[in-house]
């Protein structure tokens, strides 16, 4: 049984992030906070209070959510990029980054976890 983690969540589609809450209280996960734009994740990064996030690739109107993997890799947080069918790679600071695809299942997100954790360490 893995350690419940306290998890950010950056997702525009509100359907998705709440079947992505679904999924994680359900692995035994805690979901620190559920935001939808570059600009709240960031304030949110800042704030910390999470061990790992979860971050959308396009956010509202196409806006890449790039700056957010910048900073948290510059604080040292681990993430997970979340994508329905991105198509051009991600900047070169990212490329190992690992990726959970939508449609997520249950059964994909607790592997990804591992994944950026121990990337992480």
């Amino acid at each position: 049984m893995t350690v419940g983690r306290n998890i950010l969540i950056v997702e525009d589609e509100p359907l998705i992030a709440m079947m992505l809450e679904d999924f994680l209280d359900s692995l035994g996960h805690h979901v620190a906070g559920t935001v939808d734009s570059v600009s709240e994740a960031l304030a949110k990064v800042e704030q910390g209070g999470f061990d790992i996030a979860i971050i959308d690739v396009h956010l509202k109107g196409g806006e890449p959510s790039w700056p957010v993997a910048d900073l948290l890799v510059a604080k040292g947080i681990p993430f997970i990029l979340a994508t329905g069918g991105h198509i051009e790679p991600p900047p070169a600071a990212h490329a190992n980054a690992p990726v959970l695809a939508k449609p997520f299942t249950i059964d994909a997100i607790e592997p990804a976890l591992a994944r950026a954790c121990a990337a992480a360490a």
